[in-house]
This record gives structure tokens, sequence and C-alpha cells, in this order.
């Protein structure tokens, strides 16, 4: 009899440790900790959403690491990250190897409308640039422009929009988006290229700093003067909008994907209109009247 007990006291046991350790290892989007790869031209809006994320689900913590856009992809691919910011388009070679590797489908979530800008010391005299200027001065041995680092997502998006391979531009490079705004005077002749993220927020005072040192350049298209403001932005009248989103190889419904759920809803694409971005999902807001 007193066998009999010990056992079943032994199996109830073992059925409350195997439901443990299934509670324990069943997918969770609302604690766990998680690093998220970006490029550093879109640093701010990302940690931003990261915060909002980590103040409704406290018992989740993300990091967010800066990383080469080409080189975040690789490492996504290669199961070294589970989630990645992207701007440029994926090649449809890309996407395939995505697909098999990843055993996903590719449905990249879209989540703000960003832009590469051209920027000159306050002081220049230059007013705007044209498409024509800037494919001429990518192939010109005069490295007129200055671009963060080679694999980066100004470089890569650049080189997209021109229809060129970044390896056969030329360019000068100045690590760093703000380190370009900060060292532009020494350069007089040349034009820094960079994320609009790097400056965007309207009421940080290291962005405004950072914008009063500089004067964005319109890009002239198509006989047309196009700025970064946010309609031009809304609809990518600007000829270097571009959309970021986000890639993960998250199966389930884990901390990656409920990230990006947060990030594409109201609440999420409030703060990306915080960062002086233009959310990609428009909400519309609806006021009765009586």
């Amino acid at each position: 009899m007193k066998n009999s007990i010990k056992l079943i006291m032994l199996l109830f046991i073992s059925i409350i440790a195997i439901g443990c350790k299934k509670e324990e290892s069943s997918p969770s989007y609302n604690k766990g900790e998680m690093t998220i790869l970006t490029d550093e031209s879109f640093k701010s809006v990302t940690e931003a959403l990261a915060e909002g994320y980590m103040i409704n689900y406290p018992e989740t913590k993300i990091k967010v690491v800066t990383k080469k856009e080409d080189l975040g992809f690789l490492d996504l691919l290669h199961d070294k990250a589970r989630i990645v910011v992207m701007s440029r388009d994926l090649s449809p070679e890309e996407i395939k190897t995505y697909e098999e590797q990843v055993e996903l489908k590719f449905l990249p979530s879209r989540f703000a409308a960003d832009a590469v800008v051209f920027v000159v010391p306050k002081d220049s005299p230059k007013e705007s640039i044209s498409m024509e200027e800037i494919e001429q001065g990518m192939q010109s041995d005069d490295k007129k422009f200055i671009f963060d680092g080679t694999n980066s997502s100004n470089l890569n998006f650049v080189a997209q929009k021109i229809k060129k391979e970044p390896k056969n531009l030329k360019f000068s490079v100045i690590p760093g988006n703000k380190n370009i705004i900060e060292e532009l005077n020494k350069y007089p002749d040349k034009i820094g290229v960079i994320g609009l993220n790097t400056f965007s927020r309207p009421y940080d005072k290291e962005s405004e700093q950072l914008r009063d040192m500089v004067k964005i350049l319109p890009v002239e298209y198509k006989g047309k003067q196009y700025s970064t403001d946010f309609e031009n932005l809304r609809k990518m009248n600007y000829p270097f909008t571009r959309i970021l989103y986000f890639l993960t190889n998250e199966g389930n419904f884990n901390i990656a994907n409920g990230f990006i759920r947060y990030s594409c809803t109201q609440l999420g694409q409030m703060i990306v209109q915080k960062e002086g971005l233009q959310p990609y999902n428009l909400y519309r807001r609806e006021v009765q009247m009586r």
C-alpha cells in the first residue's frame, strides 16, 4: 500500500515537473531577452521602439546593437541574431537564400519611412543637388561624397537608387553619421551623405545641435525639387525616401515577433512619428461632434 502511494506521488511530481518545463520553454512575447541588430543610421528609432516595448512589458530586456546593414543580414541568416532592421530591397537571390536558410516566407515588416539626405556646411552657397550630379559624383575620382563606410545602409541605398554596385562607386569615408556632420566643415568642397534619423527628432537637444551645423539639400528630380518633409516622405516624392523594415528568423510568436507587432501598432507608430519619421501604417483619427 505504501509503495503504491509512493508511486502515485512520484508520478504526480513528474507530471508537474514536465508541465513546468513546457511552460518555461513555451514561446513568450512578454518576457525574455533579445538583441536587435540595426545600422547606425536608424539606431535612434530602433532604440525608441525598444524602450517603448520594455515599458509595456517590464519582464523583457532588449539590447540594440549597431552593425552595418549587410553584415547584420548575414548574422540573421547564420542564426547569430533573431531580428535585424533593413532599408534596402533584397535581391531575388537574397530572398531565396533567406527563405531556404531561415525556412520562413520572406515577409518584411515595414514600420517607418526614413531617408538618405545630402548635407553641406551651414555657410555653404550650395542650395540644392540634382540626381544627375549625384550619379556623376559617385563615379568621379574627386570622391565628392562622404559616406559613413562600406556595407552601410546609406551607401547601399544610394547605389540601389542609381542602379550601380556599391563596389563600383567612388566616395570618401568618415565613420559614423554624427562624425560626418561634425567634421564636414573641414571639407567645404564635399557633401555628406547621412540617414535622416541621425537628427530627425524634433525636440531633442543633440539633434537640434546637429541640424544647426549643416544644411540639408533638396534633391532635384524631373524638374522639381523635393525636401524631406512629412508629405514628401509619405508620398515618397523625395527620391531617396526609404522604408525601414524588420526581418526575423523566429518562427513562433516569441519576443521578436511580439516586438515587430508592437512597432507596427498605433502605439509603435506614434513613437516613429515622435522620432521625426513618417509612420508606415497610418491610423485615422475620428472625432465625433455632438
